[in-house]
């Protein structure tokens, strides 16, 4: 099963949130970078543009290369204006978990990465390269 960038930043969010009340972390702690990160806002639009990536991608049947370049397209394209939005919280961290998902999903679809690359003359970790701004 493939985890989604966004559980994990999920997790750490409410992570920080409960030591932050135990009083084990402090809000304006170095250690408390979560909260001020992946905002719940930021998160639940990142996942909203990944339920629509999800569902694209199984509604394959037998694509093209481009039918699923353009389902990577739209991907990356609604996290360039979810990045933009929310003053740009995809750092490098953030765009290789995000990059990285963009990848499993295809794969667990049955789609050959390396292959659909390379009839671009792409490597497999430019995928997203063409229109990813963060």
């Amino acid at each position: 099963m493939i985890t989604r960038p966004t559980a994990k930043w999920g997790r750490e969010v409410q992570d920080q949130r409960r030591r932050i009340a135990a009083g084990t972390l402090a809000e304006d702690d170095d250690e408390a970078y979560a909260l001020a990160l992946w905002p719940e806002a930021f998160i639940a639009a990142v996942d909203t543009a990944l339920d629509a990536y999800e569902a694209d991608v199984r509604s394959f049947s037998s694509p093209s290369d481009d039918e699923v370049f353009a389902s990577v397209e739209r991907v990356v394209m609604a996290l360039n204006a979810i990045d933009e939005e929310h003053d740009s919280p995809i750092e490098t961290g953030e765009r290789e978990e995000l990059c990285e998902y963009i990848d499993e999903v295809l794969t667990d679809a049955g789609i050959d990465v390396d292959g659909l690359t390379a009839r671009r003359n792409i490597d497999r970790a430019e995928l997203t390269d063409e229109w990813r701004e963060w």
